[in-house]
């Protein structure tokens, strides 16, 4: 099985290190990952995207042609990237920033990630952990265990801020696909 994961949006929300993440859990379910990131020339404010391919096998081709999987957190990547995706897709977007379009036969979840962070956590840095949880929760594109071991190993003394945010999300995403 072979899962083509894009998370985008604007420079400064942490859409690099939601790549990285998810990318390091897989491989810690003893999937295979390879990904890319590309971020425009300003350090914020300009588009921000991950790509990963994820595979029980080892991966041919490396690029994300058609994702199975959107984590969008602004309209602009929103609407560049959601022209690109698999028939049978689940975009996962920022409630918030982006104002999805009518799809046939993609199914889209809304998070309220960066109010979360902000209210819960006190924390609008920790959206993107928000999203990869519920990511996780709708999708089981990695285990959540794997998920909270890397959050814990790369977020420095962002640690718990970032673990909490991912369980939240994880809860949040698991309300939204019962409903």
């Amino acid at each position: 099985m072979v899962r083509q994961v894009r998370i985008c949006g604007f420079g400064g929300q942490g859409v690099v290190l939601a790549g990285v993440i998810l990318g390091e859990a897989a491989v810690l379910d003893g999937k295979w990952a390879a990904g890319a990131s590309s971020y425009g020339a300003q350090a914020r404010g300009g588009y921000a995207r991950s790509d990963l391919v994820i595979s029980d096998r080892p991966i041919v081709y490396p690029r994300v042609m058609e994702a199975d999987l959107l984590v969008a957190m602004a309209q602009d990547a929103y609407d560049c990237y959601s022209e690109e995706l698999a028939q049978g897709a689940l975009v996962v977007y920022e409630e918030g920033l982006v104002s999805p379009r009518e799809m046939e036969a993609i199914r889209q979840v809304s998070i309220p990630a960066t109010g979360l962070a902000i209210k819960e956590l006190d924390s609008r840095q920790a959206a993107n952990m928000v999203m990869l949880g519920a990511l996780v929760a709708l999708s089981g594109v990695v285990s959540m265990e794997a998920l909270l071991r890397v959050i814990g190993e790369r977020s420095g003394s962002f640690k718990e801020v970032n673990i909490k945010a991912a369980q939240l999300g994880f809860r949040l995403g698991e309300e939204r696909w019962r409903s």
